[in-house]
């Protein structure tokens, strides 16, 4: 798979380069694109954004730059056009696997006080926000999805990391325990110590069920 995103600050993305995401470029497992918008306007002093009409707070993205920089990283829409949004629909672990099973991927991350909407209508294909909050800016939302995503190409993870993961079966993750098995007066459950497997997993199941009663009971509607 090939992910490009198109910023006006791709020095932000360094940190795709780190840990495991760092490891899965190096390895190709997939390809990761940072595009500067400001390369593609048409203006001499590559402004890419200006006043809002009917006025209004901060600035807006200009449709020009970002249209230009869709079609030349993009030019015949063989990916998926993602605009990063708090307008869009929320963020879900099963869409991230619908994401992570298609086809290529442009991230346009918006800054300001947002896109041209006419950017949005001619180049995007769905808006998609990370929670029900508002940020500076797309580029943080698209690390969120690029890191989502890219956990469930192949060879990025072991298949055995996906499983039991929180949201799997609309269920939060059971807690983790390692050495030492005593810290601070606080103990690594017996279950976890005796080798039995059955009973680990029994113990495992109880504890995302309850977890996920206490801190999400939505998820279990």
């Amino acid at each position: 798979m090939k992910i490009t995103i198109l910023t006006l600050f791709p020095e932000m993305f360094s940190a795709l380069s780190e840990s495991i995401i760092g490891r899965a470029q190096k390895e190709h497992k997939f390809t990761l694109d940072v595009v500067d918008i400001r390369k593609y306007t048409e203006d001499k002093h590559l402004k890419c954004d200006d006043y809002p009409f009917g006025g209004g707070a901060g600035m807006v993205m200009m449709a020009q730059p970002i249209g230009s920089a869709v079609e030349a990283v993009d030019p015949d829409h063989a990916a998926r056009r993602i605009y990063l949004s708090p307008k869009g629909k929320t963020l879900t672990q099963e869409k991230v696997i619908s994401l992570a099973e298609g086809e290529d991927l442009v991230l346009l991350c918006g800054h300001y006080e947002g896109v041209d909407q006419r950017a949005i209508d001619l180049f995007i294909d769905e808006e998609i926000s990370i929670g029900d909050y508002v940020l500076t800016g797309g580029e943080l939302p698209a690390m969120v999805l690029v890191d989502c995503v890219a956990r469930y190409l192949d060879g990025v993870l072991s298949p055995a990391s996906l499983v039991d993961e929180s949201f799997s079966e609309n269920l939060l993750e059971y807690p983790h325990y390692t050495r030492p098995v005593e810290y601070r007066g606080m103990t690594v459950p017996e279950v976890l110590r005796s080798g039995n497997h059955a009973e680990i997993d029994k113990w495992r199941r109880e504890q995302s069920l309850a977890l996920t009663k206490k801190m999400r009971p939505d998820l279990l509607k």
